[in-house]
């Protein structure tokens, strides 16, 4: 029986981490610099030899030609091995080192050459632009072969072209100059590769250590992740860099925020303004769970620090959470004056049953009139005085609420409302907020436990002045009492206190309005609330009174 064993395939391809990838990428790239640097330098070198050996030919043929002895030897002798010519022009040879020195009658005819045997013969190459006068410089092939060549008119005392001279310097040493330099020019190249792989290297470590090692298609897919998260999430997310400007907002925080993606890379106080929320979000108020009021909305925020000096700051929605924990309230305290109405109604009936049974008719009469007529008389005055029928039912309520824990809930004399609120419910939840702080203030006051409330128009503006005799807000802390999360009660149940006097000034802020607390004169609090456009023009018709 036979097994066998499975074989892993050669994969071929880029390494998949980081570190590997942006090693192997620079070292290509710096081997790749250092060839095309040592390309472009080796191209034109080559060029600059050749053009260095062929002006030095010209030199040497144009101080030869400038021997007016040469020339009238030429005129006066013979092309011979042995003749004035021919020595002259070994001489210069000899001299500067050049591979020969050719001197030729017009004619074309060698007067002088290296290999003696050429003398007195035509010249292998066309030597006619050098007789018209023209000086020549040219890499070509000869009878000695390959040379940088040189060839300059001749002229005797008159001026008059008698013949030329034609210069060579052997190609192949200039080629050996060349071949001799590459080698250090490669030292050089290999130097600065290896220079540049340390850097790649240190490079690719640092790379390496900031991605945590992972592959770009690893880092790739979390940025994807990241994005379809923040995006998706329904809390706000608020990323912002070591100098406090904001490098990140997903969806949700936009919403809450009610700014738009411009205000990536501002400041939190250039996009969001002065205020609790940017004083939360920029670490100015520290904590956790804080809550601030953005607008209409109800936010709690959390902060973290991040290691590079930043922060991330999440947001969470609370405003129906707060208006259910209200809700909530209320309904706790109807259902706390329900039962003490219903125990109150269970001795009333007892009292009235024992009047029958006693048949002190009259007296039972008299009874049940005052217990219907006390709660008559307060829901007329203040619908007398309330012409809003969502105020007035508010105050109905709070004044049997108040009733029940033993205070007395006034409206002043001086309070006369129309119905003609631009936002009615905005202001029924001003008023609902103020009277039941008053409430919770006056409750353990004693005896005398009073909260007056007076509403009147002024034009179109709408005063709402809400007093009681709790103790009173300090001086010093007239101001904080409006900032969200502060609070001198203990919280509730349902989450945190601290919400509704900040509602209350930015909904009077909101109409371009006021809300402030002073000292009342019955020694509590006296909070007055100004709202400068809280009634239209028009006049409802009796028919809208009507209904």
């Amino acid at each position: 029986m036979s097994t066998s064993v499975p074989t892993r395939r050669l994969r071929l391809g880029l390494p998949r981490r980081v570190f590997a990838q942006v090693l192997l990428m620079q070292v290509a790239i710096a081997a790749g610099v250092a060839v095309l640097a040592t390309g472009l330098f080796l191209a034109p070198l080559s060029d600059q030899l050749d053009d260095q050996a062929m002006r030095r030919a010209l030199a040497i043929a144009q101080t030869t030609a400038a021997q007016p002895q040469i020339a009238a030897d030429l005129r006066s002798s013979r092309p011979t091995t042995r003749g004035p010519v021919q020595a002259a022009a070994e001489r210069i040879r000899r001299a500067s080192g050049a591979e020969y020195v050719v001197i030729m009658n017009k004619d074309g005819v060698r007067w002088s050459h290296t290999d003696r045997g050429q003398i007195g013969k035509v010249v292998s190459t066309d030597p006619r632009r050098a007789l018209a006068g023209r000086k020549v410089m040219e890499i070509d092939d000869g009878t000695l072969g390959r040379s940088a060549r040189g060839k300059v008119p001749l002229k005797d005392a008159d001026g008059a072209i008698v013949g030329a001279v034609s210069v060579g310097i052997e190609y192949d040493s200039v080629r050996a100059r060349l071949v001799h330099a590459i080698p250090g020019l490669f030292a050089y190249a290999g130097g600065a590769l290896a220079v540049g792989a340390l850097a790649a290297y240190l490079i690719s470590r640092r790379v390496q250590r900031q991605t945590r090692d992972l592959a770009f298609s690893d880092i790739s897919a979390l940025l994807a992740e990241r994005e379809a998260m923040l995006h998706g999430i329904r809390e706000g997310v608020v990323a912002l860099d070591r100098t406090g400007r904001i490098r990140l907002l997903n969806d949700e925080a936009q919403r809450l925020l009610a700014v738009d993606a411009a205000a990536i890379g501002q400041t939190l106080d250039g996009a969001l303004g002065p205020g609790r929320t940017t004083d939360v979000l920029a670490g100015r108020v520290t904590g956790t769970d804080l809550l601030t009021v953005r607008g209409h909305r109800v936010l709690v925020t959390n902060r973290m620090p991040t290691d590079d000096g930043g922060a991330v700051a999440t947001l969470r929605d609370r405003t129906e959470l707060e208006q259910l924990g209200r809700e909530l309230d209320s309904t706790r305290g109807l259902i706390d004056a329900l039962r003490a109405q219903d125990h109150e109604h269970a001795n009333r009936m007892h009292t009235l049953l024992g009047l029958l049974e006693l048949e002190m008719y009259e007296e039972a009469a008299e009874f049940v009139g005052e217990v219907a007529g006390a709660h008559r008389v307060t829901a007329e005055q203040i619908t007398e005085k309330i012409q809003d029928p969502l105020l007035a039912a508010l105050l109905v309520g709070k004044a049997t609420v108040a009733a029940e824990r033993g205070v007395a809930l006034e409206i002043s004399r001086d309070t006369e409302l129309p119905d003609r609120l631009v936002d009615p419910r905005g202001l029924v939840t001003i008023v609902g907020n103020l009277v039941d702080n008053a409430l919770d203030a006056a409750a353990g006051s004693g005896r005398h436990a009073r909260v007056e409330v007076s509403l009147r128009a002024e034009g179109r503006a709408a005063v709402l002045r809400v007093r009681d005799t709790g103790p009173g807000v300090p001086a010093d802390h007239r101001e904080s009492v409006f900032v969200e999360g502060w609070s001198t009660k203990e919280p509730p149940a349902h989450g945190k206190r601290g919400i509704g006097l900040a509602l209350v000034r930015r909904l009077a802020e909101r109409q371009g309005g006021t809300a402030e607390v002073k000292a009342s004169p019955t020694g509590g609090a006296d909070f007055v609330v100004v709202l400068p456009e809280a009634f239209t023009d028009t006049v409802p018709s009796p028919a809208q009174e009507v209904r």
